[in-house]
């Protein structure tokens, strides 16, 4: 496969960014990871930055493709929960941090994604979010039960409450993970913070990263987010990536060709040249 990624985190009108992001590729694939540390609580930038440190020591021992991409997708966050627990208590005092968790996979022309908490996972197509992750939040939880309106989920005064984290308690949290779903060229995956989607809608997102490059399609919209939440935005974070081919990229002549290793062939191709040219050498003595 071929993609393009794009990356983007701003500050907002906050002191700390408590956002992280990475992106890991390797010729079979891709993970994305974004966290989102939990404010009102010490160490939210820890809590997330741990997350994407243990999400690299996964892979740095186990490389993609991974076998079984749903436990795969299970075992980082039920790692980072405890790593993140662990990390509080090594602090001085103890801290008891937490941070939302989504992690994309990229494999076999598929993709798989798992989340905890409500930082988002959208796959685009067209313009239209074929899939968006489903917040694990107190807001979100009152909506799909049917006791408030649409409409009132943007300003409750509880929309930041989250029912769901990784790390803060010792319980491990139920993470949401996906199946397989087969990905098409033209295809852009989104991971957000909240404070990158919630200003915004769906159909804006949709609409500005079709256009030109993810970089500043992903900036154009932090900005957005930014300004229509001044004075108080919340750090903006957001990674993406755009399917553009599902070919794997050629490799070049120079590149297929291998230098021959020295064997049995070799060796006897080289003793066929001696006896030639020893033939033609002492050709004229042995006719006489």
């Amino acid at each position: 496969m071929q993609f393009e990624i794009g990356r983007t985190s701003r500050l907002g009108n906050r002191e700390v960014n408590q956002d992280r992001l990475m992106v890991i590729e390797n010729p079979h694939g891709a993970v994305l990871v974004l966290g989102d540390g939990l404010g009102g609580k010490p160490g939210g930038d820890l809590a997330a930055q741990t997350l994407v440190d243990t999400v690299r020591e996964e892979l740095a021992l186990n490389p993609l493709p991974a076998e079984h991409p749903e436990k795969f997708l299970q075992e980082i966050i039920r790692r980072a929960h405890h790593a993140i627990l662990m990390a509080g208590q090594e602090q001085q005092p103890p801290v008891s941090p937490g941070s939302t968790a989504v992690v994309c996979l990229v494999q076999n022309l598929k993709v798989w994604w798992a989340h905890v908490g409500d930082s988002r996972f959208y796959l685009f197509r067209n313009g239209l979010p074929l899939y968006r992750t489903q917040d694990h939040s107190y807001v979100e939880q009152l909506y799909q039960e049917g006791r408030i309106s649409l409409s009132k989920t943007h300003d409750h005064p509880m929309r930041n409450y989250v029912t769901q984290c990784i790390g803060l308690f010792p319980h491990e949290p139920e993470a949401a993970v996906s199946k397989g779903v087969d990905l098409q060229e033209g295809d852009i995956l989104l991971l957000c913070s909240d404070g990158f989607w919630e200003p915004l809608d769906d159909a804006q997102l949709g609409s500005m990263i079709e256009k030109g490059q993810l970089n500043n399609a992903l900036n154009a919209l932090a900005e957005r987010a930014e300004a229509t939440s001044y004075p108080h935005s919340d750090n903006t974070t957001a990674v993406a990536l755009r399917v553009i081919s599902l070919q794997q990229p050629q490799r070049s002549s120079r590149q297929q060709t291998k230098p021959k290793k020295p064997g049995k062939r070799a060796t006897l191709d080289d003793a066929i040249a001696e006896i030639e040219h020893a033939i033609k050498t002492y050709e004229k003595e042995m006719k006489e």
